[in-house]
C-alpha cells in the first residue's frame, strides 16, 4: 500500500526548477451600460483590476501549492509587469532571483476584459521572438549557479513558445542536467517539439503530439498510442513518453511498461492550466518515487481536479491527497 500522507510530506524536500515563458494573466472586470459614441463598441466601465500568474509560473504555481522548494527560470522586462510578477511570485514562495530581466523584452502580459463573466476583449502585450544570446548566456549562467548552490531533483521545461526556450537554452540546459543526475521532464509546444532529447518524461497533449508528428489518428486506443510513442523514441530517444488525452485521461510508455489510465468523472467547469498541473504533479512524484505509473496516476486525478475550477488555478493539496487515497488502489 502507498502511504500517501508520506509522499505528500516528502515532496517538501524536494527542490524542482521551473523552467520557459513565464507571464502576468490581468483580469478587468467591469460592467457595460451603453455603446461608445466613438464606434460601434461597448464601453467597460472598469470595477476591479485582478493580477494571476500565468504560462509557465502557473507550474511552479502548482508545485509551490505542493510545498516543493520552487524556483522559476524565465526572462521579463525592466517593467511594472515583471515587478507585479515578481510579488505575485514571491507570494506564492516562489523563489525569482535567478529570473533574467532584459532590455530587450517586455514582460507578456494578457489583459482580460471581461463584463457579466463573458470575455469581451484579451489584449496580448508581448515579443515572441527569440531571446537574444546575451540572455541566453545570462540565463545559463544563472541556472549553473543554483545547480551548483542548490542540487535540485527535478527541472520542469514549460514551454509557451514565447521565445525563452531556444534551442541553445534547451540543449545546454539539458546537458547540465545530465551531467548533475537530475531528472528532466518537458511539456512542450510545437516550435521547439523535437528538440528535446533524451529527457525523462516528454508530457504533450493528444493534439500536440498528433501535429509534431504529422500523423492521422481516428481512434485512440491503446495499439494507436504505443505506435505513437515508437515514433516519438526514434526522435527523441526520451525515457517516458506521457500524453493527456483530454477526458478520456492519460497514457504513459516506456521501454518496460506502459498504460491507458482512464479520466475520472468530473465537473467540468474550465481545462485552462490543467496541463500545467499535470506535469507539475507527474514531475514531483516522478522525482520522489521513481514510479511512472504513480506519477500518471496522480497527475490524471490533479488534472481533472483543477477543470473543476474557474480560470487557471493551483492544485489543493489537501483535496488530492483526500482523492488519492480515495481512487488509487495500491
Amino acid at each position: 500500500m502507498t502511504d500517501f500522507n508520506k509522499l505528500f510530506n516528502d515532496f517538501a524536500s524536494i527542490k524542482v526548477a521551473v523552467i520557459g515563458d513565464v507571464m502576468l494573466d490581468t483580469y478587468w472586470w467591469g460592467h457595460v451600460e451603453r455603446i461608445s459614441p466613438e464606434a460601434p463598441v461597448p464601453v467597460v466601465a472598469v470595477d476591479k483590476k485582478e493580477y494571476r500568474i500565468g504560462g509557465a509560473g502557473n507550474v511552479a504555481l502548482n508545485t509551490a501549492a505542493l510545498q516543493a522548494a520552487t524556483t522559476v527560470f524565465s526572462v521579463v522586462g525592466n517593467d511594472d509587469d515583471a515587478k507585479i510578477l515578481k510579488g505575485l511570485f514571491e507570494q506564492a514562495n516562489i523563489n525569482t532571483e535567478y529570473i533574467v530581466h532584459s532590455d530587450k523584452r517586455i514582460t507578456t502580459n494578457k489583459i482580460r476584459i471581461i463584463s457579466r463573466n463573458q470575455q469581451m476583449m484579451r489584449l496580448d502585450a508581448e515579443i515572441t521572438k527569440d531571446i537574444t544570446k546575451t540572455d541566453e548566456d545570462a540565463l545559463v549562467a544563472a541556472f549553473m549557479t543554483y545547480v551548483q548552490k542548490e542540487r535540485p531533483s527535478v527541472v520542469i521545461f514549460e514551454d509557451y513558445n514565447k521565445g525563452v526556450l531556444t534551442e541553445t537554452i534547451i540543449k545546454t540546459i539539458t546537458q547540465i542536467c545530465k551531467e548533475n543526475d537530475i531528472i528532466i521532464t518537458v511539456d512542450p509546444k510545437r516550435k521547439n517539439f523535437f528538440s528535446y532529447k533524451n529527457v525523462d518524461i516528454f508530457k504533450p497533449n493528444l493534439k500536440e503530439v498528433i501535429e509534431g508528428l504529422n500523423i492521422l489518428v481516428e481512434n485512440v486506443n491503446k495499439e494507436v498510442l504505443d505506435s505513437i510513442h515508437t515514433q516519438l523514441k526514434e526522435r527523441l530517444d526520451h525515457h517516458t513518453s506521457l500524453i493527456t488525452l483530454s477526458e478520456k485521461g492519460v497514457f504513459f510508455q516506456n521501454e518496460t511498461q506502459s498504460n491507458l489510465i482512464p479520466s475520472h468523472l468530473r465537473n467540468i467547469a474550465d481545462v485552462s492550466g490543467a496541463g500545467d498541473t499535470v506535469i507539475a504533479v507527474a514531475s514531483l512524484v516522478y522525482a520522489s518515487t521513481k514510479d511512472i505509473n504513480m506519477a500518471a496516476e496522480m497527475a490524471n486525478i490533479a488534472g481533472g481536479l483543477v477543470c473543476e475550477e474557474v480560470g487557471t488555478a493551483a492544485i489543493n493539496k489537501d483535496i488530492l491527497l483526500e482523492e488519492c487515497k480515495l481512487l488509487i488502489k495500491a
